[in-house]
């Protein structure tokens, strides 16, 4: 008796803890998000899409990227449209949508659908208010879906983390890639660090340089430029005697400033070479300002891919940068 009372109170109290417990958006399940890497689902009307609001959000999401030795598009897109997006295909990562008879408005949405995800809803009375919402945000669109495509892509390589502890030890910092990546040389202050893939490697250089090295003046990507093709010609040589890594000349580097681990740094994309030889590809360099330590901690990646698109492997080197913690 005594046991079935002692379980009769015990079932009571489970039954009014439940009944009194609050649902929470914890308890509610969210099918884990999918797609390949750089594919955003527009979902969009067959008239809209074929007509000039389709033309806009083309002219976004898929315009070339910088940087690149061809035309790629920022995004490969998938249009679907409202009636058939239900089930499986409202799990992609990233996805915008045009709804027309509402107020104008963009909004920015997360786990709508699955989890990570990343809907940004565009709205508007007329066409001509949707046209000029994705024109006037044409920057954030981007960088919306970018940035949830790097984190994708650095989930995915945290799953075989590398355990290079030299790395840390040398230069006072640390990255996130994965342990395919294998380091071809390294010193006390400069690690070569690559991947082989199917037509080539994709390759990660990091080195430090004096807090003098690069001053902050109108000639600032000149000297960066010409940093790299030194550390170039020291480390990296070619397939013949005499060939090293270099950048291209007839090419316009892009040069801007952002933020890394909270730090100001120096970006650079350009096309690189090797000298002497019949070889090139994309880099993005990224010197940032450690003013504790007082030096430059340089940490670039470039593309060896002939014959095939390179956007997804540059994507990748991004997002091993951008992980970059320095002590």
């Amino acid at each position: 008796m005594i046991r079935q009372f002692i379980f009769s109170v015990f079932t009571l109290v489970f039954l009014v803890s439940c009944g009194n417990k609050k649902k929470s958006n914890d308890d509610i399940y969210i099918a884990d998000a999918s797609g390949a890497i750089n594919n955003v689902s527009v979902v969009i009307e067959n008239d809209l899409w074929d007509g000039s609001v389709g033309d806009a959000v083309r002219s976004v999401l898929t315009k070339p990227i910088y940087g690149l030795p061809q035309d790629e598009p920022t995004f490969t897109i998938n249009q679907i449209p409202p009636s058939v997006f239900t089930g499986f295909v409202t799990k992609n990562r990233t996805v915008l949508k045009i709804e027309t008879g509402k107020e104008a408005s963009i909004n920015i949405l997360d786990n709508v659908y699955a989890k990570p995800q990343k809907v940004i809803v565009v709205s508007g009375i007329t066409k001509q208010e949707i046209i000029d919402l994705i024109n006037q945000n044409e920057t954030k669109i981007i960088d919306v879906f970018h940035n949830m495509e790097l984190k994708e892509r650095s989930r995915q390589m945290a799953k075989s983390p590398h355990s290079f502890e030299s790395i840390e030890e040398k230069l006072g910092l640390t990255l996130k890639f994965s342990s395919i990546y294998r380091i071809a040389k390294e010193t006390d202050n400069f690690f070569w660090i690559r991947k082989d893939i199917t037509t080539g490697t994709t390759n990660l250089l990091l080195y430090e340089l004096p807090y003098d090295a690069i001053k902050r003046n109108d000639s600032v990507v000149n000297q960066i430029i010409a940093i790299r093709d030194s550390i170039g010609k020291q480390y990296i040589e070619g397939p013949v005697e005499g060939s090293y890594l270099a950048t291209e000349n007839a090419y316009t580097p892009f040069h801007g400033e952002t933020i890394l681990d909270n730090k100001p740094a120096l970006e650079t994309k350009g096309i690189w070479d090797v000298k002497n030889a019949f070889m090139g590809g994309p880099f993005i360099n990224y010197a940032i300002e450690d003013k504790v330590n007082k030096r430059w901690v340089v940490v670039e990646g470039f593309a060896f891919a002939p014959s095939v698109e390179k956007r997804n492997y540059v994507l990748e080197l991004e997002s091993i940068i951008k992980s970059i913690r320095i002590k």
